[in-house]
Parts: structure tokens; C-alpha cells; sequence
């Protein structure tokens, strides 16, 4: 009885040792003894070391309702770590950071429609995914997917297919060259799809330019501006395929720049489409063109460095008399008298209209309103500005133009010499005094400040400046 009762003993112990290595088998939780009884989509969300996964598949109802319908599907899954392997891979902490339409194609880049295949049914070569693209098997040793990919679990049967846990994320042929680069960043964050939309829409030698090392082999640095800087920038819908081509290749620079090593204070910087107008404050930020703020530095990849920034940028392509003009015009025009009195120096000595429209000139002009040239007539007693002497009108108006180019955020408190004579800023109170004492004030409308000219930059004023 004794010797019986050590049997059961032993007879239980053992039973209970294959109880729990069942149990705390991954391949057995998968396991069902009167063959499957859930979908594809049931044994995705049910598994706790697929739910990365899981919650991916149930952002798309369409893929839920195909891998729970009939049919004969093999799924490789990613297990959990791989898509954490997967994520600082491509700079985000999140699937929700992800474009859904990125995030669609890389699940779908992970499905076979056209049977289940089991693991030995599988056989070195290439097969398509429901995306279209080809995925590469080799059964040589294992099973490998893309040459590097291990199934760790294989053939986990279900009522409609096959899955195999595998331990990495399949990355579609077509995504594989931007992973790593300074396209990344924007490629895999929903915040930056309307550059990529640009990008994509653009000629295919941006993105072929973005992905290489510059045409200095020194690598790029890139401007990346948001979906809100597009807003910012006026931009709604994507211009021209020319305009695209313009715009990104504005925000390149032919080298790395690390934060740490762009220029302090105020210097040109040469893109591959010209160049802009960088100032740089320190604690008091970085800013180009004056309108546009750096808010995020330093995303290194591959072959470069990105800085992201809160407005696109747009290259100048009008001369300040042009835009003058342009502003002269409408529903509400700001500049027909200072376009009435630069046209009256044509053909003199001093032909300021020329000088304006000079493309090789670098200037600043604080251009007054009509408003402001009205109370200007009324304090002289004339009509217009065909009734002031023109040497008189030719001296005022120098007084208002700088012979550099002077953005609001390089301006400091103190003086500035004019093509006639000194005018005081005060920076701080966003005011400039002229020869005479008078305080004009700097435009409050954002739009009618750092109006950049390819010759220049103007700066819209409420008072005619008025020499010593």
C-alpha cells in the first residue's frame, strides 16, 4: 500500500510537470487538441505577446473583417519586442505617432492571400503580400524572412490561415531605403505628412537627394517644417510639381549643421535653392527668414541632421519693387504712394525705383502706408506726391532704406545709418525714430513685417520718416 501510494506520488508529479510546461509553452497557447476554433484575427488579439500587433490590426476595421472572413491567409506576426526594436528604429515612441496609411502598409506587407502555408510548405524564394510587394523566404537553415527575420513560432493554425510569430517587423522594399535616413523623422510621424505629401508629389529627385549624402558627399541637414508650418505658411493645398521642387530644396543645406554649430547672430545661409537668412539669438531662439522659428534640433540619421521648424519656408522671387507693387494692388492696398514716389525717380541721378529693383542689391526699406504718406500730405499742405519737389521726396525716401539686410529679429536698440543720414530703433518697443524726432511704428500685422525680396526685406511703417 505504501509502494502505492509513492507511485500515485510520482504518477501526479509528472503529470503536473507537463501540465505547466504545456501551459508556459507559446507555441502550445496556440495549440488546440480538436484542431482551431478562432480567426486569424481572434488568435492576433487574444495572445498577450502579439497585442502590439493587435492593437495595430484593429485600427483598420477593413483588415479585422478580411482575417476574420473565409479564406486561406498566411500572417506573419511581429511579436511585442519587435515592434519595440521597431520604433526607436524609426524615431517614435508609438504606433500612434505612425501615418496610418505607413502603418497600413508595413501590417498588410506582413499577409499572404493566396494560401496558408505551413512551415513546411514553405519554400526559398520570394512570394507577394497583399500589398503587392515581395517578401523573401529562405528554408536553407530555419525559416528566415528577408534575411534576417526569425520565426520563432511557426504554424499556429486557424480557421482561415496560418500564422507564424516572427521576431522582427517586416519593412516593406519600398520604405527599407528611408529607414535611418533624415527622411525618416517626418516619414514615420503623422505630424509631418503633409511634407511628405510634398515629397511624394514632388519631382523624384528630391526624395533621391534627401536619401543620399548631398552633392558634397557631406551629408545634409534639413529644415523640416510641420503640417502646422505649411498652415503657417499659407499653404492649403500642394502648388506645381516646379514649386515643390523649389520650396524643399530651400530647406537643404549641402552639409551637417548640428545645432551647436550653426552661426550666432545673423548670416546667409546657402541651400540648395539659394539662401536664407538665419538668426540666431541663443536662448532667445533661432530663426529664419524672421518668420520661421527652429523648434526642435539635432535628429541625426544616416546621412545628416534634422531641424524641424513651426512655418515653411518660401524663397523670394520678386524684387522689393515688385513686391511693392504686388502690396499696391486689391481690395486693400498698402503701397500705391510709395510706388507713385519711387516712380518719380526714374531716369534721375538717384533712381531709387531702380535701385528697388536691382536683384543684386541687398537692402532694407521700412516702407510707410498710404495712411501714412496722407498725414504726410496733409502736414505739407499738398494733394500727392507729384506736388513735393523731388529732391526734397528723393532725400525722404533714402532716409527710409538701409543698405543691408536687416530681418526684425536682428534688430537692436541703438542707431542705423540710412542711405540718408541715421534713424533710431528701438527694438523693444518695435519703434524707429527719424531725423527729426518723429517715432513711426512697426507694422503689427506679422504679414507686412520681413517681406523677404531677393533683394532684400521690408518692413512695413506707420509714419513717412523724415531726414534731419
Amino acid at each position: 500500500m505504501i509502494n502505492y501510494f509513492k507511485n500515485l506520488k510520482s504518477l501526479y508529479a509528472v503529470l503536473i510537470a507537463a501540465v505547466l510546461t504545456f501551459s508556459c509553452s507559446e507555441e502550445n497557447d496556440f495549440k488546440y487538441p480538436d484542431g482551431p476554433e478562432k480567426t486569424i484575427a481572434q488568435v492576433v488579439t487574444g495572445s498577450p505577446n502579439l497585442s502590439i500587433l493587435a492593437s495595430a490590426v484593429t485600427k483598420y476595421p477593413d483588415l479585422v473583417s478580411t482575417l476574420s472572413g473565409d479564406g486561406s491567409f498566411t500572417v506573419f506576426a511581429p511579436s511585442n519586442a519587435a515592434f519595440q526594436a521597431l520604433l526607436p528604429a524609426i524615431g517614435q515612441t508609438s504606433l500612434n505617432d505612425i501615418p496610418e496609411d505607413v502603418l497600413k502598409s508595413i501590417i498588410q506587407y506582413h499577409v499572404i492571400a493566396s494560401a496558408a502555408l505551413k512551415s513546411t510548405d514553405l519554400t526559398t524564394g520570394n512570394v507577394n503580400a497583399v500589398n503587392g510587394e515581395a517578401i523573401s523566404i529562405n528554408v536553407a537553415s530555419g525559416v528566415k524572412i528577408n534575411t534576417s527575420t526569425n520565426v520563432t513560432v511557426a504554424d499556429v493554425e486557424a480557421t482561415n490561415g496560418i500564422v507564424h510569430i516572427v521576431d522582427a517587423v517586416l519593412v516593406n522594399p519600398s520604405i527599407r531605403p528611408i529607414v535611418g535616413t533624415i527622411v525618416a523623422p517626418a516619414y514615420f510621424n503623422k505630424n509631418f505628412s503633409t511634407l511628405i505629401a510634398a515629397v511624394k508629389a514632388a519631382s523624384p529627385s528630391i526624395l533621391t537627394t534627401l536619401l543620399g549624402n548631398g552633392p558634397s558627399n557631406k551629408k545634409l541637414t534639413l529644415f523640416a517644417p510641420t503640417n502646422d508650418a505649411f498652415a503657417a505658411a499659407g499653404i492649403t493645398s500642394l502648388p506645381n510639381q516646379a514649386t515643390l521642387d523649389a520650396v524643399l530644396t530651400y530647406h537643404v543645406i549641402d552639409d551637417e549643421v548640428l545645432a551647436s554649430e550653426l552661426p550666432s547672430g545673423s548670416a546667409a545661409i546657402t541651400t540648395l535653392n539659394g539662401k536664407f537668412y538665419l538668426s540666431n539669438n541663443g536662448a532667445n531662439g533661432v530663426f529664419i527668414n524672421a518668420r520661421t522659428q527652429v523648434t526642435a534640433t539635432d535628429i541625426k540619421g544616416s546621412n545628416g541632421v534634422v531641424h524641424v521648424i513651426n512655418r515653411t519656408l518660401l524663397p523670394p522671387s520678386q524684387t522689393i519693387a515688385a513686391i511693392a507693387v504686388g502690396l499696391s494692388t486689391g481690395t486693400a492696398p498698402q503701397f500705391t504712394q510709395l510706388v507713385a514716389a519711387l516712380a518719380r525717380t526714374n531716369g534721375t541721378d538717384t533712381d531709387l525705383l531702380a535701385a528697388a529693383s536691382d536683384a543684386t542689391a541687398n537692402l532694407t526699406v521700412f516702407a510707410p502706408t498710404d495712411a501714412a504718406f496722407e498725414a504726410l500730405y496733409t502736414a505739407l499742405g499738398v494733394d500727392g506726391v507729384e506736388e513735393i519737389d523731388l529732391a526734397t521726396l528723393t532725400a525722404v525716401l533714402k532716409h527710409h532704406i538701409v543698405a543691408a539686410r536687416v530681418f526684425s529679429t536682428d534688430l537692436t536698440n541703438g542707431t542705423a545709418s540710412t542711405l540718408n543720414g541715421d534713424i533710431t530703433i528701438s527694438a523693444t518697443n518695435g519703434t524707429i525714430q527719424d531725423g527729426q524726432g518723429n517715432t513711426a511704428a512697426l507694422s503689427s500685422n506679422a504679414g507686412l513685417l520681413n517681406v523677404l525680396a531677393t533683394n532684400g526685406v521690408i518692413h512695413t511703417i506707420d509714419k513717412v520718416l523724415l531726414p534731419q
